[in-house]
């Protein structure tokens, strides 16, 4: 197994607003929770902050982050696996890096689920990501049935040799991989740090075996679940967790703002 090298991967907590709030509310929320943790001192370089927005909000997103010199990253949700071309609905990774986007998601369960996206797609986007210069948060995870079954860490390794492949890896370093225990979410199961711990100390081991030891020590890889402030702490106390893919507590600015900060609060900086 590589060495702990925890300390030297910044803590990532990204904000994944789904389908939800138009380009004015976007905006709104976006300025309210740069005032709340400017307003905390939040620290961006030990705890790095990132929101996903609707495609429609990426523009006004990007005008409010540059006019206000804000320290948020922001990215999409999605990529196509073309660049250009008679691809209705499609958005291409050049035109997400033209929006000064840093990050996107590949992989998300919602888009396996509901669009059926396959492994060899989610690999197919996440290598136009990179190629244009993007960060791409490749997501895996189970089923409740797998996870019954006791084949999540297997069918997790799966997810993530077929999203990697192909890659070299200078690019597999910059990639950053998001745990989702599909099986706890919205289906009244829930999932432990211990359960986060597991799934993702095994993919780092992946990474180490099939890659090699430096990029498994040096790619971030976030926990995915139902992430509130309460929970935060015992979930980035895991050793191998280095941050946290959040859906709807994102949309809640305090609630979102006190994950970002978990390290004040395990601390007792509260105020």
């Amino acid at each position: 197994m590589a060495g702990d090298n925890s300390a030297a991967r910044t803590p990532l907590m990204a904000g994944n607003w789904k389908m939800n709030l138009n380009h004015v509310e976007a905006v709104h929320l976006l300025q309210k929770l740069s005032w709340t943790l400017q307003d905390k001192k939040h620290d961006f370089e030990r705890v790095e902050v990132a929101v996903l927005p609707p495609f429609t909000d990426i523009r006004s997103v990007q005008t409010l982050v540059d006019g206000d010199r804000m320290k948020i990253k922001y990215g999409a949700q999605d990529v196509s696996t073309r660049d250009s071309g008679a691809y209705t609905g499609e958005i291409s990774a050049a035109m997400l890096t033209k929006l000064g986007c840093t990050y996107v998601l590949t992989g998300h369960s919602e888009r396996r689920q509901y669009h059926d996206e396959t492994d060899e797609v989610v690999n197919a986007k996440t290598t136009k990501a990179l190629e244009a210069g993007l960060v791409p948060i490749m997501c895996v995870g189970e089923g409740l049935e797998i996870r019954k079954a006791d084949g999540h860490v297997e069918h997790c390794l799966g997810q993530i040799d077929a999203g990697l492949a192909g890659l070299k890896q200078d690019d597999v370093r910059k990639v950053v991989i998001a745990y989702e225990p599909v099986w706890a979410i919205g289906t009244g199961e829930v999932a432990t740090p211990e359960d986060a711990q597991e799934v993702i100390a095994a993919i780092r081991g992946r990474i180490e075996e099939t890659i090699s030891p430096s990029v498994a020590d040096s790619v971030r890889i976030l926990y995915g679940g139902s992430v509130k402030m309460a929970s935060a702490g015992g979930i980035m106390a895991q050793p191998d967790v280095d941050g946290c893919l959040v859906g709807g507590a994102s949309l809640q600015v305090d609630e979102f703002a006190g994950i970002c900060r978990y390290l004040d609060l395990q601390l007792g900086y509260s105020s």
